[in-house]
């Protein structure tokens, strides 16, 4: 379950050091694979996916479930995107539902069911075991590996490989700038309380901007001519900046949409098979505006901006569109 704090509960996700934004360690780390090397075999329907259209970090998780095709292999729940009182709750309201894998209330009660003494942060996603009735994994960056190989005997649709062999030497230092910088740069900004803790915060995020529009304006994809699970890591924060960080988190240097090749690029991913349907923006900014009560006391959602993430864009002349068969 979450931490009381103020008299409510809270998601225990972050704390504050020194006026700096400091996100503590995810603790369930087992994983599924396909060829009897863990202790969670892969199988269609046994596992269950715990998700916020709002979070970032579960959005990752839906977007290679979408690519994969693997809605029907991995069935998942959608909590509500106001994290308040009891922190992430079911309650079925209009693009959510209730908890499909073991009928909790509130998602601390899924974490309970998993460790009755668990007294850490209450996070999505969250993959759930239904045959042992445990959580395998809540840390993200694990489970978007998971399901980008492990399930693939029962996935829908062929997708290339979201981490080969021969680029992981490319791909995991971009993960890590993105991650340190971008993924969780934005939360360093919006979440400091110390003016210089801020001020780092958005001149890091900023420079890894322009680091990105210069390598985007050249190449398609982050890796250049393959899509890999780098773009899927670095997408999810991008597709929520000008809705929720530049404003919300004080990100405001530039808005997305001044960096041309980022905003082209966004617009591309946004068109992959299976992709546009996993974002809700009015639950991603009734999340950020409505839940985070310290950065947005009066909870006022606002109306913009207005985004196209559909119009077109002419990135196919710098490589080509990844195939997702059937």
């Amino acid at each position: 379950m979450g931490m009381m704090v103020e008299g409510v509960w809270r998601d225990a996700d972050t704390r504050i050091s020194a006026g700096a934004f400091v996100r503590s360690e995810t603790e369930f780390r087992n994983r599924v694979a396909a060829d009897g090397s863990a202790d969670f075999p892969a199988a269609a329907g046994r596992y269950h996916l715990y998700v916020a259209f709002a979070c970032p970090w579960a959005h990752r998780t839906l977007v290679v479930r979408a690519l994969k095709g693997l809605e029907d292999a991995l069935p998942m729940s959608a909590v509500d995107p106001d994290n308040v009182a009891q922190g992430w709750a079911f309650t079925g309201a209009a693009g959510t539902t209730l908890d499909r894998a073991n009928g909790c209330r509130f998602l601390h009660e899924v974490y309970k069911l998993a460790r009755s003494d668990y007294t850490g942060r209450v996070t999505v996603p969250v993959l759930w075991d239904t045959q042992t009735r445990t959580i395998v994994n809540n840390e993200s960056a694990e489970i978007i590996r998971m399901l980008n190989r492990e399930l693939d005997a029962f996935a829908t649709r062929t997708f290339p490989d979201l981490y080969p062999l021969e680029l992981r030497t490319e791909i995991d230092p971009i993960n890590d700038r993105v991650y340190r910088t971008v993924n969780n740069g934005v939360y360093r900004a919006g979440f400091a309380t110390a003016q210089d803790k801020y001020d780092e915060a958005v001149t890091a995020l900023f420079e890894s901007f322009d680091w990105l529009e210069n390598r985007l304006t050249t190449r398609r994809w982050l890796c250049g001519n393959r899509f890999t699970e780098a773009d899927v890591r670095l997408w999810t924060t991008l597709v929520r900046f000008d809705a929720v960080y530049c404003g919300h988190f004080k990100c405001n240097l530039r808005r997305l949409a001044d960096y041309p090749a980022l905003w082209g690029y966004t617009r591309d991913v946004y068109a992959l098979p299976g992709v546009a349907a996993t974002v809700d923006m009015a639950q991603i900014k009734q999340h950020y505006y409505g839940s985070q009560v310290k950065v947005n006391p009066t909870r006022i959602v606002p109306q913009g901006p207005l985004l196209d993430l559909a119009a077109p864009h002419d990135r196919a002349r710098l490589g080509p569109t990844p195939v997702s068969r059937a």
